[in-house]
């Protein structure tokens, strides 16, 4: 057997998986470990006991307290002699992590690791037996988690409740069906409420709920990321999933499913224009739709006069000298003109928009490409203009390239107005109308909140240009599936 009275220095590794284990405790282990050291001699340091408690032991770059004792380990002078450990399974359940820590801590720190209740010899013997036992500890894990993991799908299937409830709900216990939380529902209504009712960006309802001192499942703040998840829940309409299995559970819900399913067809129809702010960023409901015909920058918005009666909107490039030209319109005269634009639309006054759809992602990418490609012809223009100019190239010549970059050009924007136009039909004129009376209703209301008319507005204008030289406003709008 191996003589451990040749170790004047340990340090004690203590680790339990579950609070269950109660012969492996942590005071137990440490009781035991601290009783062997002393009959062998061996010196422990309160400071070279580690302890670690409910982490596994499959991982060990997930165990922050074994990590530590490995560092410590390679410090000059040698800390420890040796690490003793309850059984080699505390020290680690992966067989292959465990051969290469202790090859690191006996080649490389001359430290070694010793079970109390699993000796064995010196040599190479005593090396084998100690691998047969780490590979014995490693398929004890793995048949565990294929049993636990295999009986947690057969409550699934038979339609149990197993998972931690979501926001809103408590478990009862016995893969009962969850119960209402009616505290944490009121915040789960909210959000709902936010979302669907008042058009209210993500951002701001996170924003919102955090200053009403809501918080999520686990206490904390919400963000964008967590306030969308709870939109998305198919739980709250009685869906359950668990690894991959779905099936209609049984636990009470408040959440109208065609409510549900309008807002996830509103989630993914995510049409918005590049460089947009959300509305909750915004100090006002037009602030970021405005345009400058000059520059083609946001207008911004400065709140002037008492009560903000002189306020007005103006071209930040030009304030800073980008550009000649300044272009700027009162508060109330852009209100004026957009109320206006609306009010002759639905007094029977023609109007144009384009149909968006959510581009996929394989489509971002080959619109990606498509514009690298319309980045490149402008290069070329620009050289066959110069080499025409420095005489190079005749009159002739330069025509010539410049028509076959033109038609060249013209194909690639064709071909990147099918990606952006939907293979759905468009709406009718009928039903554009009826959603721009929506619009119009909750915009000309002052007593809504600025951020449910920019809301609101934003899901059917994507920009605003202000024509200064002839006084009028240019609207570009745009309807999708849900608008």
């Amino acid at each position: 057997m191996q003589d451990v009275t040749q170790f004047n220095k340990g340090a004690l590794y203590i680790r339990v998986s579950t609070g269950k284990q109660e012969e492996l405790s942590p005071d137990a282990q440490k009781r035991l470990l601290l009783d062997h050291a002393k009959k062998n001699g061996i010196y422990i340091d309160k400071n070279h006991i580690y302890i670690e408690n409910g982490i596994s032991g499959k991982q060990a770059d997930k165990r922050p307290v074994f990590q530590r004792m490995i560092a410590e380990a390679k410090g000059k002078p040698k800390p420890f002699d040796v690490i003793l450990v309850w059984k080699f399974s505390r020290f680690a359940r992966n067989q292959d992590e465990s051969a290469f820590y202790k090859s690191i801590l006996r080649k490389k720190c001359g430290v070694d690791v010793i079970s109390i209740t699993e000796p064995i010899m010196e040599g190479m013997y005593g090396r084998l037996i100690e691998m047969i036992i780490e590979w014995s500890d490693e398929f004890y894990s793995y048949n565990l988690a294929q049993e636990v993991s295999r009986g947690m799908s057969e409550k699934a299937l038979r339609g149990g409740y197993q998972s931690t409830p979501c926001l809103g709900y408590q478990a009862v216990g016995g893969g009962r069906p969850f119960v209402i939380n009616d505290r944490e529902y009121k915040v789960v209504q909210y959000i709902f409420d936010q979302y669907d009712t008042n058009y209210q960006d993500i951002t701001a309802i996170a924003r919102k709920a955090n200053s009403l001192g809501y918080r999520t499942k686990r206490g904390n703040p919400f963000e964008k990321r967590s306030v969308e998840f709870i939109l998305r829940n198919p739980f709250y309409i009685g869906e359950v999933t668990w690894n991959g299995i779905t099936f209609q559970g049984e636990h009470e819900t408040r959440l109208d499913p065609e409510r549900f399913h309008k807002r996830i067809a509103r989630l993914d129809s995510g049409f918005r224009p590049k460089k947009r702010r959300s509305v909750s960023s915004c100090t006002h409901w037009l602030s970021g739709l405005v345009k400058c015909p000059i520059c083609g920058a946001a207008l911004g918005y400065n709140r002037a006069g008492k009560n903000g009666n002189n306020s007005f909107f103006y071209c930040w490039k030009y304030a800073k000298g980008m550009h000649e030209g300044s272009v700027s319109i009162t508060e109330k005269k852009l209100i004026r003109h957009v109320l206006q634009y609306f009010e002759k639309i639905l007094d029977g006054a023609d109007f144009e928009y384009e149909y968006r759809t959510a581009i996929a992602p394989a489509q971002e990418s080959e619109l990606s490409l498509l514009k690298e490609e319309l980045t490149r012809l402008d290069i070329r223009e620009r050289r066959i203009r110069l080499a025409y100019e420095n005489e190079i190239d005749t009159l002739e010549e330069y025509k010539e390239n410049k028509t076959r970059i033109q038609a060249d050009r013209n194909q690639l924007q064709k071909a990147m107005r099918s990606y952006r136009q939907s293979t759905a039909p468009s709406r009718s004129k009928i039903e554009a109308r009826n959603q721009i009376r929506h619009v119009y209703e909750v915009v000309s209301n002052p007593d809504i909140d600025y951020q449910i008319k920019g809301g609101l507005l934003r899901s059917i204008v994507e920009k605003i240009v202000y024509d200064k030289p002839n006084q009028k406003l240019i609207f570009y709008l745009y309807f999708t599936n849900n608008s």
